[in-house]
């Protein structure tokens, strides 16, 4: 609160949840001052039926577990088209079970949460998810890992036909919990994306370049992947999403971000030469 107040504080730059990054837009934008605020995310990925499953697969994994899927831009649901979810299902749970957790000093895929507290709140998604009806396919609860058992470990977990209404696929997890969420086809998918509260990032894995153009012109997101799981491919582009996943105009990195820190000065200036004086109520004209 002592930078959003202080008046030799020209700009604020944050990241993190969006009820923060709200407050923290609000109340520095209210002294007067620049504020880039970037919140939350629940980024999806709609999969249709001519999709390289296998490469969807792999990027699911990817960009759902690296980082411990804590991450702003991972990918926490699948919008799979029902005539190839258990295809897709199938694919990701394979690669799911090569996967290696640990400290990473004897080189591990994933390591540990961040902190104990983050750890039982990601791992009681599962339960929560459970409770409302979905299937759980592969728990990452009690897993065996190489590092100090009292580490804060969670591994990958994958969780099935999850209901819209679960708070496991309307909260941010932040954690490495992958949703499925079964759709008829391409329609539907996009409903669901533009529904969320969250418009960070998102991707559609397809095959056909006309879903794949109608996809980037109607969903409602600010960064979005074609067959790219985390559509961030260089620091040239702007970084920032839409709705409830960043307040204001100004975003990250890029010209944008050069813009934000820049202020622009105008000067007028005149030196005194022997065309000096006189009246000239006109525009004024250098000669």
């Amino acid at each position: 609160d002592a930078l959003l107040v202080n008046p030799d504080v020209g700009s604020i730059s944050f990241v993190g949840s969006t009820p923060i990054a709200k407050y923290i837009y609000e109340t520095a934008s209210a002294h007067g001052k620049r504020v880039q605020a970037l919140g939350g995310a629940k980024n999806h990925m709609l999969v249709l039926p001519d999709a390289d499953l296998d490469l969807a697969a792999d990027a699911a994994v990817n960009a759902g577990f690296g980082s411990a899927g804590e991450r702003c831009m991972a990918i926490s649901v699948i919008l799979a088209v029902d005539a190839v979810a258990d295809e897709l299902i199938a694919k990701i749970s394979e690669r799911m079970a090569t996967l290696k957790t640990g400290d990473g000093t004897r080189g591990c895929d994933m390591g540990p949460l961040i902190t104990e507290v983050h750890r039982d709140k990601v791992s009681s998604y599962i339960d929560i998810a459970a409770a409302d009806g979905a299937t759980v396919v592969v728990d990452g609860r009690g897993i065996e890992v190489d590092g100090d058992a009292d580490g804060f470990w969670l591994g990958p977990t994958l969780l099935d036909r999850v209901p819209l209404s679960s708070a496991a696929y309307t909260d941010e997890i932040f954690g490495p919990v992958l949703s499925i969420v079964r759709v008829e086809g391409y329609e539907q998918g996009l409903d669901i994306i533009n529904s969320s509260q969250y418009g960070n990032g998102t991707a559609i894995f397809t095959n056909d370049g006309g879903a794949a153009r109608r996809f980037q012109n109607e969903v409602t997101v600010g960064m979005i992947g074609i067959n790219v799981p985390i559509p961030v491919p260089v620091a040239y582009h702007s970084f920032g999403g839409w709705k409830n996943s960043a307040f204001g105009d100004a975003k990250a990195y890029g010209p944008a971000g050069i813009a934000f820190f820049t202020r622009e000065k105008a000067v007028t200036s005149r030196w005194l030469d022997p065309s000096h004086g006189g009246l000239n109520l006109g525009f004024p004209q250098n000669h």
